[in-house]
């Protein structure tokens, strides 16, 4: 396990196996007439749930921190591989690897060319939804749908860390989410995904869980569309949101579990069950089998919001489930998005469940029987500090830009050692491509930190730091030259009606000549900038700012808070 407050640094990864999780879509450098130069970028964190760290003979939830939701995972041999949403970030669908389901490694994204998906000037929260990995015959598969970009699509790779093909598309499921792919033992393929329901809908909410099957070589769906659920496992209280459907046979049984409740505080996992792989499905009298509905509001630490859940049998027999909840900060706040959790999974009587009813999701639990696994060069879970230097070949795989890339406009490769942003006349509030990158913020309490070597030459241009939930809301410190010199800006966007610019909320003038040290500091519902000046001391600049501005309550959506450099080319 990840030991408390450890770092790591990210330097060059030569033929490593770190080296597998750069970026495969990597910008070659591009002259333009000013650029912002940042040293080194750092990011640590530490919740008061990390404090009781695990011991020997246990991990900590959530396995993933941060906006890693709607996890999709499957066993190849000895191997885990697990993916998870992105919506209208670029690159795309992030794709991990573990041997003990603890211990997760991301080895590259699959959408990681911009002529795959076009996401276009698409909302953050748009975008490519709850994908679903499997394996077979050799060939890696991932389903997904991109919502309001083309509609649901099929992926493949021989090489899980890719390349992955152009989508396929599926066209027999417009006007569905989440489809997921099973192979049965008689050679037949199905696809399954959440659809409309027949006829007009008899609530808001109402939809229904299809499946038909799928020609491997001809690459299209074929023969009639099977309604397997409608509205959910009891009809008659009007169920909400039925989705995330995975298909899995155990034994004699086929066994069909799904996401309802809408993901919210209401979110559940049901699970039915039938002899043949289109049914009839009959649902087990004991769901849900996961849900933190209906717990006291005031329990410490909590976890909410469980569901979107997928089973993993280990090779022993042992099953565990991958699923996403939140740790809000305060009632439903939290801006760390859906994050990735995992528990065992008992049978009884011939049905799975993941927590008894009742039951709060544990920080702590005793790893899975597998064997055990070093630490990942990069943590995903618990207190840590990772440093990037910018002396890689390419961007690592965490980082991510806001929609396709718009041109070439950063450079690793002019100066190794230096992450070199093209300033832009766009800004973060424009719903396109900034030259902006951003990395998860994985803690309610963290801290993000960066070197600016100098300040811009021109008048109006802004290089700066960001804590950005989506366009609308976004807090950020930023070095701008003015007629008078150079300042310091705070800035904040707090609602789509407000300047795409933001508004200034405190400034101050500095030194001419840097460099400058830029940091953002988030203490769950709190934000603070401050900004050291040559080899100075930290300063606070701009006071304590109201972080639940950036809470998936108050912005909306299902993204979480990402942190990264800037730079912007004044109008």
């Amino acid at each position: 396990m990840q030991k408390k407050g450890a770092t790591v640094r990210i330097r060059k990864l030569g033929s490593s196996a770190a080296a597998a999780a750069l970026l495969a879509f990597a910008l070659p450098g591009a002259a333009m007439a000013e650029q912002a130069a940042f040293a080194w970028f750092q990011y640590s964190g530490a919740d008061a749930a990390n404090a009781p760290a695990p011991t020997p003979g246990q991990y900590a939830n959530p396995i993933l921190q941060g906006f890693y939701p709607d996890p999709s995972v499957t066993r190849v041999g000895e191997d885990y591989y697990l993916v998870t949403s992105t919506f209208s970030y670029f690159p795309g669908i992030p794709v991990f690897r573990s041997r003990d389901l603890v211990s997760w490694t991301q080895i590259g994204n699959a959408i990681d060319r911009p002529d795959q998906l076009d996401f276009g000037r698409l909302g953050l929260s748009r975008g490519v939804f709850a994908p679903t990995i499997n394996h077979h015959d050799g060939v890696f598969y991932i389903l997904n749908t991109c919502v309001d970009c083309g509609g649901n699509f099929l992926i493949t790779a021989t090489d899980p860390a890719g390349p992955w093909s152009d989508p396929v598309w599926l066209p027999d499921l417009e006007g569905g989410i989440d489809p997921s792919i099973f192979f049965d033992a008689d050679g037949t393929t199905w696809i399954t995904n959440n659809g409309p329901p027949v006829g007009t809908p008899r609530y808001d909410g109402h939809r229904a869980i299809w499946t038909q099957r799928y020609d491997i070589a001809a690459k299209k769906t074929l023969g009639p569309r099977t309604l397997l659920v409608d509205g959910g496992v009891d009809p008659s209280t009007n169920p909400i949101w039925i989705e995330g459907p995975h298909i899995q046979k155990v034994g004699d049984w086929y066994y069909l579990t799904c996401a309802e409740g809408g993901t919210a505080e209401g979110h559940s996992q049901v699970v039915l069950r039938s002899r043949k792989a289109d049914g009839p499905y009959v649902a087990y009298e004991g769901n849900p089998i996961l849900t933190q509905r209906g717990l006291p509001h005031d329990r410490a630490l909590p976890i909410t919001s469980a569901g979107h859940a997928q089973l993993v049998q280990t090779p022993d027999g042992d099953w565990w489930a991958t699923f996403l909840a939140v740790r809000p900060y305060d009632g439903d706040f939290y801006n760390t998005g859906r994050e990735t959790f995992l528990l065992p999974v008992t049978w009884t009587e011939g049905w799975p469940r993941i927590l008894e009813t009742g039951a709060t999701i544990p920080y702590v639990h005793a790893l899975p029987n597998l064997p055990a696994q070093p630490a990942p060069e990069v943590p995903m879970s618990g207190a840590f500090t990772v440093r990037d230097d910018f002396d890689t070949a390419a961007l690592p795989a965490r980082w991510m830009m806001m929609r396709n890339p718009d041109g070439a406009w950063y450079d690793l490769s002019s100066r190794p050692g230096t992450l070199l942003l093209d300033a832009r006349p766009v800004e973060l509030g424009d719903n396109a491509n900034p030259s902006f990158l951003g990395r998860r913020q994985q803690h309610m309490d963290a801290q993000a930190v960066t070197e600016l070597e100098a300040a811009p030459q021109v008048v109006g241009d802004r290089y700066g730091l960001a804590a950005l939930q989506n366009d609308d809301y976004w807090l950020t410190l930023s070095i701008t030259r003015r007629t008078d010199g150079v300042w310091a800006e705070v800035r904040r966007r707090a609602g789509p009606d407000e300047a795409a610019a933001g508004a200034i909320v405190a400034e101050r003038k500095v030194a001419d000549t840097g460099p400058y040290r830029l940091q953002v500091t988030a203490k769950g519902p709190t934000y603070g900038f401050a900004l050291a000046e040559g080899d100075g001391a930290f300063q606070p600049i701009g006071g304590d700012l109201d972080g639940k501005m950036l809470s998936t309550k108050t912005a909306g959506g299902f993204v979480g808070v990402t942190m990264g450099p800037f730079a912007i080319r004044g109008r």
